[in-house]
């Protein structure tokens, strides 16, 4: 059964319970025989440790609401005291894991059952010896009973009733006189619970019927230490509870547990109710005058009592941090005489320096510290631990001084604390005094003593952030920048890679940051920017709390603008490249900036603003570096990508991008590789590949007719396309055509760059030629001078130079693009006069060329119609006529071939000239 689990014991002992009210066979020994069976075990486990508390109370709770089922109407008197035992069990194991509540039926069962039982044994019995007798018997068990509901009644905060019972109990007393012990104690306790809870009423109560019971019978009392406890815990109570009203109280009780026995806590306890009540010798006249003489009185007789250093020295203090200085300092000169032999007799006098301090008494405490220094090296040495607390209050003297800038008086006390050490010795602690020491001899200007501290300093702790903040600080005031530089990589490399033996004061995680800080700002206030720069730069790297990270990366940004600015332009380009590094550093960060739970989303927006702001600003300050000015417009758009999309932001991110693909098809144009070549066309593609998505969306906010962005786009991307001789510039230009309100302006530049190397497109060339000489007609009144040269290009391109077998077609169609500009020269006067020589003599070249392959007929027909170009020149008709009429009839008349082998080179050359003067595109190939 022992192996058994104690949840299936449960189970199976509830089940008995079921069983006995629904079985009409079962037998009430049956069940009580089980139930006393798992009473038994229960404790024979309880001492093993087998079950838990909880266990061992549910265990009790079966087995004794099974007894209850066997009681029957007249039980025998062994059933009714097994059922007040297990009853009272079963109720106080319930109270010991803190469920009072359920302890409370167990208990008023047992009062029942003690009940039952007394009447039972007066029953049976007439002699009044034997009554007395039995009533003696159950109030042994009900004193125990009451005892136990007090406990449930205070668990569960029920006053009264734990009272009441207290009290019957209490009243039992003269016949139970042993059990005077217990009860105080039981009264003890409660006081001790509910002072802990802070009902300090109910704690007073509990606690002055602890004493009260105590006295009732000498010879069963706790004892006199006991009591003065109780009265000592009293005495406590009224003090944290309202001293200034129960003052008397408390003073009554300490006084009476010192009566009772005299304790240190005791004397120590009445000292401090006199000197804290809050009340003044005025306000309580004559009374605490002479109760703190009394606590006086009792501090001189200390020396009866095995009192220990500690005791004593707090006793001092308690008087002296009270103002009672005559008494205290006079208590404190006695103290050594007590304990001459001790080896601690170093803690008197610290707490005596100690003391001095803080009453101002700065003359003295140097007296007390100078005869510890002599006594140091005459063979009165303080312990160890007492003199590591002498360097601190040295230390903590010289901090205050050196706060107040009072350096020379701090470097006194500095001084005070170097006397305890050897000459030679390394310790850390030494490090950190010479650091400190440094400090204070810069600030009073005294370099070379500040540079002899530092170098004791890196004697002692070399590897150390603080030692080479130090060595920092003195390159800067001395105006070495290399030295300077140095030492912040020094403090860079320090704070990265933390000392295995980090003292207590590089505990902070951030020390190295904060000190870089602070070298940093140094740096700044003594004017040395490249100083502040490298620290700067490493604080930007290694930082890890976010607002600080972009304050140090916004004034890393400011300073190297303003380097920049001042720079020759020879000069800037290794610091603008340290500048886009920031730019990208600032992206990558905010972009960690996610996870950072202190960095709120609307500080991300501000400080992302701050730094597209100024790469904006970047890219257009370096417009004559085309590369630069793309990688800031880039890096514009990227940090815009972490603002919200208002309407603003997506018009800077269009901007960015265009200008960034505009950059990268200027550079592309250049005579680079073949290569990077395709590379600069392809970035120049993402870009507009994501600046159309942009352009999508920001369409939606508002009226953009009168943008240009849809026509730069189409021109980017065609160069793009065409450049990289991409398969899908067809499809792109099919939309195009159908556009109805593209401009001749977007066509015109199409047929350039289709022509432009590495691209050659001459069928799209053509077509969108004709698509823009088509628009020109249809124009209201034709611009002549824009429709000459769109003509001109689109002659060159449908008729090649040179070629004399040419298809009737293209000839047909050329034919009509002459007609075409025979019909605007007729109509207008603004047409070019160059334009029209130049029609001429393409006209007149191509007949000649017919006429050199025997096409005499074609010959005759384009010589003709340079002939009608000729009657509409103006000042240059005079130089052409002559020439052209000879010829022309030497045409008809077929011979003369060497003079109009001559004109074909003369007239060859007019047209080169005019192409190269106008310009024309595209050009033939």
């Amino acid at each position: 059964m022992a192996g058994a689990p104690v949840a299936a014991l449960e189970e199976e002992y509830l089940e008995s319970t079921n069983i006995y009210f629904k079985s009409p066979f079962s037998k009430g020994n049956l069940v009580e025989e089980s139930a006393v069976s798992l009473w038994n075990w229960t404790v024979t486990k309880h001492t093993g440790a087998v079950i838990s508390d909880e266990q061992r109370a549910k265990l009790r709770f079966v087995a004794c609401r099974l007894i209850g089922l066997c009681e029957g109407s007249d039980p025998p008197e062994g059933t009714i005291r097994r059922q007040i035992l297990m009853s009272m069990k079963t109720g106080k194991g319930w109270i010991d894991i803190g469920k009072a509540g359920l302890a409370d039926g167990f208990l008023e069962n047992a009062v029942n059952s003690i009940e039952k039982l007394y009447a039972k044994l007066r029953k049976g019995s007439e002699d009044e010896a034997d009554i007395e007798a039995h009533r003696a018997d159950v109030e042994k068990s009900l004193f125990k009973v009451l005892s136990y509901q007090a406990e449930s009644a205070v668990a569960q905060g029920d006053f009264q009733k734990a009272v009441m019972c207290v009290q019957r109990c209490k009243d039992m007393l003269m016949k139970l006189p042993k059990e005077t012990c217990y009860l105080s104690i039981l009264c003890y306790n409660f006081g001790v619970e509910t002072y802990e809870w802070k009902r300090y009423e109910q704690s007073s109560f509990w606690l002055s019927q602890s004493y009260d019971i105590g006295k009732m019978d000498m010879k069963y009392s706790v004892g006199k230490e006991m009591q003065a406890k109780v009265l000592r815990l009293l005495a406590t109570t009224y003090f944290e509870w309202d001293c200034s009203l129960y003052l008397d109280k408390a003073l009554k009780a300490i006084s009476l547990a010192n009566q009772e026995n005299l304790h240190p806590a005791g004397f120590f306890l009445k000292v401090k109710i006199l000197l804290k009540s809050g009340a003044s010798d005025e306000d309580i006249n004559s009374v605490l005058f002479l109760s703190f003489k009394e606590a006086v009185r009792a501090l001189a007789e200390f020396t009866q009592l095995e009192m220990s250093l500690d005791f004593c020295l707090n006793t001092a203090k308690l008087l002296l941090e009270h103002g009672r200085e005559s008494v205290g300092f006079d208590f404190l000169k006695s103290v050594p005489e007590r304990f001459e032999s001790s080896p601690d007799l170093g803690k008197i006098t610290l707490l005596h320096i100690e003391f001095l301090l803080q009453n101002k008494r700065e003359l003295l405490a140097k007296q007390k510290i100078e005869e510890v220094i002599i006594g140091h090296y005459t063979g009165k040495q303080l312990l160890p631990e007492a003199l590591n607390q002498l360097h601190i209050i040295l230390w903590d003297r010289a901090a205050k001084h050196y706060e107040e800038k009072n350096y020379s008086e701090a470097l006194h006390w500095y001084n005070y604390s170097v006397s305890f050490y050897t000459p030679g010795q390394i310790d850390q602690n030494l490090a950190k005094l010479q650091r400190n020491m440094a400090s204070c001899y810069l600030h009073l200007k005294q370099v070379d003593k500040a540079k002899e501290a530092v170098k004791q300093a890196e004697r002692c702790d070399p590897n150390s952030i603080f030692t080479k903040f130090s060595v920092y600080k003195i390159a800067v005031m001395e105006n070495d920048t290399d030295k300077a530089v140095e030492a912040v990589i020094e403090m860079g490399k320090l704070a990265e890679k933390p000392s295995e033996h980090e003292d207590k004061l590089r505990v902070d995680k951030n020390t190295g940051s904060n000190l870089l800080s602070l070298a940093a700002q140094i740096a700044l206030e003594n004017d040395q920017q490249i100083v502040a720069i490298k620290a700067l730069e490493y604080l930007s790297e290694h930082l890890q709390d976010c607002q600080q990270l972009f304050a140090a990366l916004k004034c890393l940004v400011r300073l190297m603008l303003s380097k920049i600015m001042a720079e020759n332009a020879e000069k800037r380009d290794e610091d603008i490249n340290s500048m886009l590094t920031y730019l990208n550093l600032a992206h990558r960060k905010l972009g960690e900036s996610f996870t950072e739970e202190n960095f709120t989303g609307d500080m991300r927006i501000l400080e992302a603003h701050w730094f597209r702001k100024v790469a904006w600003n970047l890219a257009v300050q370096f417009k004559d570096s085309p590369e630069k000015m793309r990688d800031f417009f880039v890096l514009s758009f990227k940090l815009s990508q972490f603002c919200p999309s208002d309407k603003a932001v997506l018009v800077a991110q269009k901007t960015c991008l265009l200008m960034a693909a505009a950059v990268d098809l200027e550079m592309g144009r250049q005579q680079v590789t073949p290569s990077e070549q395709m590379e600069l066309f392809s970035e120049a593609l993402q870009h507009l590949q994501t600046c159309k998505e942009i352009w999508k969306v920001l369409k939606l906010t508002g009226d953009f007719t009168k943008d240009p962005t849809d026509t730069l786009l189409l021109l980017y991307e065609f160069e793009a396309r065409s450049k990289l001789n991409d398969p899908t510039l067809h499809n792109l230009m099919e939309s195009v055509w159908e556009q109805p309100q593209i401009e001749i302006k977007t066509l015109e530049i199409i047929a350039s760059l289709a022509m432009e190397s590495p691209a050659r497109y001459p069928v799209l060339c053509k077509k969108a030629l004709k698509s823009a000489l088509n628009l020109h007609r249809k124009q209201a009144v034709i611009d002549a001078v824009k429709f000459s040269k769109c003509l001109h290009s689109l002659i060159n391109i449908s008729l090649p130079t040179g070629l004399t077998d040419l298809d009737t077609c293209v000839l047909q169609e050329v034919w009509d693009y002459f007609e075409d500009a025979l019909s605007v020269v007729s109509s207008t006067d603004a047409y070019p006069e160059t334009e029209i020589l130049w029609l001429m003599t393409r006209a007149w070249n191509t007949g000649i060329f017919q006429y050199t392959v025997g096409k005499y007929k074609e010959a005759e027909q384009w010589c003709g119609l340079g002939m009608r170009f000729l009657n509409h020149l103006g000042s240059l008709k005079k130089s052409y006529e002559g020439h052209l009429n000879d010829t022309f009839l030497s045409i008809l008349a077929d011979n003369s071939g060497a003079r109009i082998l001559q004109m074909v080179g003369l007239y060859s050359e007019v047209l080169d000239k005019l192409d190269r003067a106008k310009g024309f595109i595209p050009n033939e190939e």
